[in-house]
């Protein structure tokens, strides 16, 4: 059965989870806002995270890379901007697989927005360049590398099929398939409930095959206001197995501040997660306003491996 926000709540407030948080400093981008940040990564020697950049009044956004210096990350010099929310990044064969949303007028209502996931690739970064793009109205689609060299997909559905937003999975042999029909065969992991919703946001390969994937789910309230909350779970891709969605984080336990709006005070956007002995350090955007970190134990430690059902 989909579990529900309400339940991975209860479950998280009935685990004494040691977590200490603090918010990320950004420079060098004037009065914009830095959230939905990717976990750090090294690259050409630096420490670098992208993030998506925006005005408070606006949804018109750039990902930005910036480099750590000290307390504060600032803009990498020359380093490409690219018009996009929401960034990710994964590792293929040595080489960065970046992406984020492109956003672009709805073909056919008025005044509306439209989008699509749009995927770069290079072994720099002045080296990025387009390569391939998800179908439209499809965000959060998420890669990962499997052990065989073959290439996981986690895909984000909406509507018919998909509701407000599911999961799916598939496998490709290579990036060369990574084309918008493939992307709509992928199988559903019906993980929500009908007025839930939720997406991947970053993979990682865990012991023995299995797949770790950090995701979020979110619902509305009575109000209207979104909830948004970082969750885990475990896929394993050839023995066709799924764990259940532990919840890791709330907005609570982050330190307040700024929100883009009202409706959005209570959302952790999940944006990477830097894992070593046994320990995290999750990368998230809190609030569609800041950037901020959190230090956690492993969450994958939580995922139950032997209590994973079936899928497919």
């Amino acid at each position: 059965m989909p579990q529900t926000c309400h339940e991975l709540l209860h479950a998280h407030h009935t685990r004494d989870q040691p977590l200490e948080a603090e918010k990320l400093n950004f420079v060098g981008v004037g009065s914009r806002d830095v959230y939905n940040i990717t976990a750090p990564f090294t690259m050409q020697g630096q420490r670098i995270l992208a993030g998506r950049v925006e005005e408070r009044s606006s949804e018109q956004s750039h990902a930005i890379f910036f480099r750590e210096r000290g307390e504060h990350w600032e803009p990498i010099p020359d380093g490409p901007i690219l018009q996009l929310q929401d960034p990710f990044f994964t590792w293929v064969n040595d080489e960065l697989i970046f992406g984020g949303v492109e956003t672009f007028p709805h073909p056919t209502l008025s005044n509306a927005i439209w989008w699509r996931t749009k995927f770069y690739r290079g072994h720099r970064l002045a080296e990025l360049h387009p390569f391939a793009q998800g179908p439209d109205g499809m965000k959060d689609i998420r890669l990962c590398q499997m052990d065989d060299g073959r290439v996981a997909v986690f895909t984000r559905p909406q509507g018919n099929p998909g509701g407000r937003g599911t999961i799916g999975f598939l496998s490709l042999p290579n990036l060369e398939g990574l084309t918008p029909q493939a992307l709509k065969q992928a199988q559903l992991l019906h993980q929500f409930a009908s007025e839930e919703w939720g997406g991947a946001n970053e993979v990682h390969r865990l012991e023995q095959g299995w797949l770790g994937v950090l995701g979020h789910i979110a619902c509305f309230d009575q109000d209207g206001s979104r909830h948004y909350y970082p969750i885990v779970f475990a896929l394993h891709p050839t023995r066709r197995l799924l764990t259940s969605m532990e919840l890791i984080a709330t907005r609570s336990q982050f330190p307040s501040g700024a929100a883009k709006r009202s409706d959005l005070v209570d959302v952790v956007f999940s944006g990477g997660l830097e894992r070593n002995d046994g320990g995290a350090v999750l990368y998230a955007g809190t609030s569609d306003a800041e950037a901020q970190r959190m230090v956690m134990p492993d969450p994958f430690a939580l995922v139950a491996f032997a209590q994973a059902q079936h899928w497919g």
